[in-house]
Parts: C-alpha cells; sequence; structure tokens
C-alpha cells in the first residue's frame, strides 16, 4: 500500500497518516526535491519561469507533507508521531536551508531583478521576487564557508529546541490536573463549568461515574478549564493551587523550558550576529512592517500613558470589592479573574451562563456565514463528507462566489481537546492558491479552535470570548481564502509582513459587538429566541471593561519579548524571569511572584514566529481598528455602505495577500495611513491622549 503522505492528493489524507508513514515519506520528498534543485541549478536561467516558477514547483511536495505533519502533531498529537516529527527535523531543516541558499539561485533572481525583464513582470511576481532575495539574505546565502556552517547549525538547533519547547507545555498541561470530591468546592460554579468539569472527569478514567451536581469534577490548566474555574470558584486556597501550577507550567522535571531559554536566547543572538546585526531584534525587524525599534517603542509610550491611570483605577475597583465583599486578605494575583468577573456582574449585571444558551455554535455559524456573505458576496455551505478528516468534530466547508463557483476550502476543528490537541486557536495553511501547468488550485485552511465541548445532547454552547476567537481565527482564514493572487509565495498570507498579519483577524473581532450581526448569530438553542436587547446592551456596555489593564498586560508581553531579543546578554547576571519581573513590576499594576515562570509557557516567542514579534498584536491591532472605522464613517447599519465598503476592504486586504507591501494596502483601502486614534476611541482612552 501506498505511503499516504506519497500519494498524489489535492488534500492530505488526515484519516489514513499514520506516525510510521513519515520517515519514508518525508525522506523520500527530500531526496527528490535535491534531485530536482540539482537539475534546476544546472539549467536555471534569469527569468520568471526558469528561476522562481520552477522553485516554487519543486518545492511543493515537502512543504505540503511536512505542513501535514505538523498539523497533526498540533491536532491529534501522540508520543509516536512526536517522535517521527523528531527524527526528521533536521533533514527537513537542511533541505530548507539548501533550498534558499542555493547561490545559483540566487544569483539568477538577482540577475532577474537587474535587468529589464523584472520591469515587465506584473506586481505580485515582482514582490515574490523581492521576497525570495530578502530571504536568501537572511538564511545566510552570501555568507562564507565557515560561517554558512555554522548558521545552519544553530538554525537545525533552533527548531529542535521549538519543538522541544512546544511538546513540553503540551505534556505539562496534559499532567496536571485538580480533582474535586466535596460540593463546598464546587460552591459558585456555573452550570456550565459543573457540566464540562464532571465529563472531563469521565473521560479521563474512561467512567461514567461523575454526574455535573455532585461531581468528582476534573480541573485542567486548558483555558476552558482554567479560566472558569479562576473567574468562579469560591474557595481562594483552589485558586491559589491552580494558579500557581499555571504560572509554572513547563518548569520543573522532563518538561523544565527554564532549561532550554537562555539557550534559545544565545542561539538566537549569535545566529543575528553572524549576518551582521547587532540583535535578534533588528534582524527579526529586517521582515517586518515596522521601521525600526524606535517606532514600536513610540508606538509603545503612548499606549502606556494611554492606559495606565486607568488599570491603576481598575486595580482599586477589585480591591474595594474585595474588601466590601468580607475578603480580609490582601487582593493577590489569583484574586483578579475571581473579583474581576464579581465586579463585571455587578456593573453588567449578566453572567457568561446567562450568554451561553444563546450562542450555540451551529447558530453562530450561520451569523457569521451570513456576515461574510453580506460583505464581502461570498457564500460557505457544509461539504462533510468531502475531506478527510483528522477527528470526528472536525468540519468541512467549501466558499462559494455568488456565480456558485467554489473559491476555497476549509477545516474547522472547534473545540478544545487537551489530550491530543495543543492549546490556544489558530489558523494554518493545508494548501495555498497558485497556478501553474495543471491548472489552479484553490487554497484550503484549518481553523482551530479551543472552544467548549458539548455536553450530553446539548450542542456546544459558546462563551462571548469564544465567539470573538472564532471571528478572530475566520479572519485569518478569509485572508487565506478569498486572495486572488496566483503567485504562491505571495498569495493569501504568505508574503505578509508578520506584523501586519493580524489586522485582518483583529478586525473581524469588532462584529461580535455589531447589534444585526450579533442577532443574526444568537438564538437560544432550546427556544431558538434571539439575544434579548438588554443582554445586548450589557455586552456592548462591558466591551471596554478592564480594558486598560488588559493593554497593560500586552505591553508587558511584547517590551519583554523585545528587551530579551535586543537589550538582554543571555550570559550576563540577569536571567530572562529576572528580566521578565523587572518589567512586570513597572508595566502589571500587581507584580509577579517571585517563582512566577510564565515564560516557560511563552510559546509564541519561544515555540512560534512571534520572536522579537509580540508587538505585532498591538501593532495590528492599531491599523484593524483604523480599517473598522472605514465602515462605522460609511454606516453599520447602511447595507448598500456596508457592501461598497466590503468589496473594498476584499479587493484590498483579503485579496492582494502579500503581493503589496503591507502600508500600501492600507493606503489603499483607507486612502491614508494608519492612525492611533480609532483604537484609543474603540478602548475608550482616547480622551488622555488628546492634543
Amino acid at each position: 500500500m501506498e505511503n499516504p503522505l506519497l500519494e498524489k492528493y489535492h488534500i492530505p489524507a488526515f484519516d489514513r497518516i499514520e506516525p510510521a508513514h513519515v520517515e519514508e515519506a518525508i525522506r523520500t520528498l527530500i531526496e527528490r526535491q535535491e534531485q530536482a534543485l540539482k537539475q534546476l541549478e544546472a539549467t536555471c536561467t534569469p527569468d520568471w519561469q526558469g528561476s522562481l516558477e520552477a522553485l516554487e514547483a519543486l518545492t511543493q511536495p515537502l512543504e505540503t507533507a511536512w505542513q501535514a505533519v505538523g498539523h497533526l502533531v498540533g491536532v491529534k498529537n501522540s508520543t509516536a508521531l512526536r517522535d517521527a516529527q523528531a527524527a526528521m527535523m533536521d533533514e527537513v531543516v537542511a533541505a530548507d536551508q539548501r533550498v534558499r541558499q542555493s547561490r545559483l539561485l540566487f544569483e539568477a533572481c538577482r540577475e532577474l531583478r537587474a535587468s529589464e525583464a523584472f520591469a515587465e513582470l506584473d506586481p505580485a511576481r515582482q514582490r515574490a521576487l523581492e521576497l525570495r532575495l530578502r530571504d536568501a539574505r537572511l538564511a545566510g546565502v552570501e555568507l562564507a564557508a565557515e560561517a554558512k556552517q555554522r548558521f545552519n547549525a544553530i538554525e537545525q538547533e533552533l527548531s529542535s529546541l521549538a519543538l522541544e519547547f512546544s511538546n513540553h507545555i503540551l505534556d505539562a498541561t496534559k499532567a496536571y490536573e485538580l480533582i474535586i470530591t466535596d460540593s463546598g468546592g464546587a460552591q459558585g460554579w456555573p452550570k456550565s463549568l459543573k457540566e464540562q468539569a464532571s465529563q472531563s472527569w469521565n473521560r479521563s478514567r474512561n467512567l461514567a461515574e461523575s454526574s455535573a451536581e455532585t461531581g468528582p469534577w476534573r480541573i485542567t490548566l486548558d483555558g476552558p478549564s482554567y479560566l472558569p474555574f479562576m473567574q468562579h470558584c469560591r474557595n481562594r486556597g483552589l485558586r491559589e493551587q491552580l494558579y500557581r501550577a499555571f504560572i509554572s507550567r513547563a518548569s520543573k522535571g522532563q518538561e523544565n523550558n527554564g532549561l532550554l531559554i537562555p539557550r534559545i536566547l544565545r542561539l538566537r543572538t549569535e545566529l543575528a550576529g553572524l549576518l551582521g546585526y547587532d540583535s535578534y531584534a533588528q534582524l527579526s525587524l529586517a521582515s517586518k512592517m515596522a521601521p525600526d525599534l524606535a517606532t514600536i517603542r513610540t508606538m509603545f509610550a503612548r499606549l502606556e500613558e494611554a492606559a495606565r491611570e486607568p488599570a491603576a483605577q481598575e486595580l482599586d475597583q477589585l480591591r474595594g470589592l474585595a474588601s466590601e465583599s468580607g475578603q480580609t486578605e490582601p487582593l493577590a494575583l489569583w484574586d483578579l479573574a475571581f473579583w474581576s468577573e464579581r465586579l463585571r456582574e455587578n456593573l453588567y449585571d449578566y453572567s457568561d451562563d446567562e450568554i451561553r444558551p444563546y450562542f450555540p455554535l451551529p447558530r453562530v455559524l450561520e451569523g457569521l456565514f451570513s456576515l461574510t456573505e453580506r460583505l464581502f458576496g461570498v457564500r460557505i455551505e457544509a461539504a462533510d463528507g468531502e475531506a478527510p478528516l483528522w477527528h470526528c468534530d472536525v468540519r468541512y466547508f467549501r466558499v462559494l462566489d455568488q456565480a456558485g463557483e467554489v473559491l476555497a476550502h476549509f477545516y474547522l476543528d472547534p473545540y478544545s481537546r487537551p489530550e491530543t490537541k495543543r492549546g490556544g486557536a489558530w489558523m494554518d495553511e493545508c494548501l495555498n492558491r497558485r497556478r501553474d501547468a495543471s491548472g489552479l488550485q484553490l487554497p484550503v485552511v484549518h481553523l482551530c479552535c479551543n472552544g467548549t465541548p458539548p455536553v450530553g445532547d446539548a450542542p456546544s454552547l459558546m462563551s462571548f470570548s469564544e465567539v470573538e476567537t472564532l471571528f478572530h481565527e475566520f479572519g485569518h482564514g478569509l485572508q487565506g481564502m478569498l486572495t486572488e493572487v496566483d503567485c504562491p509565495d505571495v498569495a493569501g498570507i504568505h508574503g505578509i509582513e508578520w506584523d501586519a498579519v493580524e489586522v485582518a483577524s483583529q478586525f473581524m473581532e469588532n462584529w461580535c459587538y455589531h447589534g444585526p450581526t450579533l442577532s443574526g448569530m444568537s438564538g437560544h438553542y432550546l427556544s431558538g429566541e434571539p439575544l434579548p436587547e438588554e443582554l445586548f446592551a450589557k455586552i456592548c456596555a462591558a466591551r471596554n471593561f478592564r480594558v486598560a489593564s488588559s493593554m497593560m498586560r500586552q505591553l508587558e508581553f511584547s517590551l519583554t519579548d523585545l528587551w530579551l531579543h535586543c537589550e538582554h546578554d543571555p550570559c550576563g547576571e540577569e536571567d530572562a524571569f529576572a528580566a521578565h519581573r523587572r518589567i512586570a513590576q513597572r508595566l502589571s499594576p500587581m507584580a509577579p511572584l517571585p517563582e512566577d515562570r510564565f515564560l516557560c509557557s511563552f510559546s509564541h516567542i519561544f515555540a512560534g514566529g512571534y520572536a522579537a514579534g509580540y508587538y505585532s498584536y498591538k501593532w495590528a491591532e492599531v491599523l484593524s481598528a483604523d480599517a473598522f472605522s472605514a465602515f462605522e464613517e460609511a454606516g453599520l447599519d447602511d447595507e448598500q455602505a456596508l457592501s461598497e465598503t466590503g468589496k473594498r476592504y476584499r479587493s484590498s486586504f483579503l485579496a492582494l495577500g502579500g503581493s503589496l507591501e503591507p502600508m500600501a494596502v492600507f493606503t489603499l483601502f483607507r486612502g491614508r495611513g494608519p492612525s492611533i486614534e480609532a483604537l484609543l476611541c474603540h478602548n475608550g482612552l482616547q480622551w488622555i491622549t488628546a492634543d
């Protein structure tokens, strides 16, 4: 039987790929790629067809198969699959380096860039060529032999360390459980948390002995379990126990990421030095939208100025409420989520459990798809059964234009599954849009969320934050699916500078607060009644609840990331944890505990693509808020104006992908450069920095 990773498929056979297939298939594809690369190097010419087009074709099979392996590690994790991925990591990295460091192809591309033929290329191909040259230089193509050898060794080790870092977080999260058997420990819990925790206990033991009302209940460090517990558990000692476990994830024993962080930072500093940069942050910015560190810091200083005093006031509110409610102990970090939820309930008079019944996942999807049709003129239909799945909860959909022509497909993996699926939510590519001799390949994307799973006969009942998360990831997906660029290097999310990739996702979150949209995606799972207007008003009123504290938290993460990759000396006296504590003490109204090891689970910068780039969330939020303001100015309740503005947004942000620089795309849509005022206005903070 042929290895499914080697089949001539359109979509990887996710239902048949096993760990035993990985090494054979990936090694075979690496060998085929190397043979094709040697042939191309011998025949390449300084024109599009003879260099970049041929290069795209020869790298696609390995890229697609390796993406499939990585995807399955994220959603169907097992020791055998992880071992297979780890066994091939060095060889895959080496194969990628071999392509990016091909001197013959680099010279052909550079010659094309300097020729008159460059001007005859369409803008997408011009941009793709520019990015190839930039990325080749950043991959060390121009390094001398000895320096290149060291560069490659560092890249391989960093890839292995990132994989190990991520696996440690998954293992540490999976290993921890807090079992509550006393009904007093569950006092104050909402029904949804009791049901979820009871179901988790039963599934973890393959039993059906727990009930939502009597327990036992199992609490984990996975988001849909951890956060509701911290918000509603009245037992302060249990909250402290879970909080301390959460902030020390992956910091002990065999899963100790604290041992990996200094090594990762040292290697990144050395890597930057080999390429002639003073720091890894400078290397990172060489492929970002932000022009320099000074620009980022100026923006952050303004955001900090706007948020600092309101954040202190927000903390005083919590202290006052806790004291008035009878808590005699000083407010501690494990109290924040609990008293924040009590304050929100007091101020806005609703609870999460009042909201959930109105947001069953099927109804939310209907509303989301209806909004997409109104704004962008595309229809979304279920296509279950037309593609291989990796889990029974996964759905498959097709995206069509108004004439009924298929534009793209997407997977939706909606629920938290901590035993086999990594935490958080993400969008990733399965297949990118491309056109070659065989025709047009349509995009297929993965949307992976961490929503609350169904309990009993009821569908998944979503919290409002889970609704926002779905809209966020769908925004990423739209950029991957509605691209009109046929050149894969700059189609969809490809070629977009990292600090601009969150614009489309954060833009979609704004629609969760739009009355007609919210009404259209709500419907009580039993009665079908839409969300009552008074509840909608309360949700909108609560939109900026503790927004200043949230902003300061994001600034803390971003500035810690920049410090570690710029000013921090990995071999100096101050370790990374001390650096984080120092920055947090300046930015956070409450200093972290001395034993806080948050960095050990900060996968964004140590195992993801956000190293020296976590600032991207706030940077992109400025652009997304300003983009949404265009719809507000046109009139959110004017369907014709929404449609016209939506078409302009689709033809720029969604259609162009990475074929233009992000600032050019923004200016094309907005008619000017971005302004920070829209974000501050949406956050209710604009008055603090008014000129």
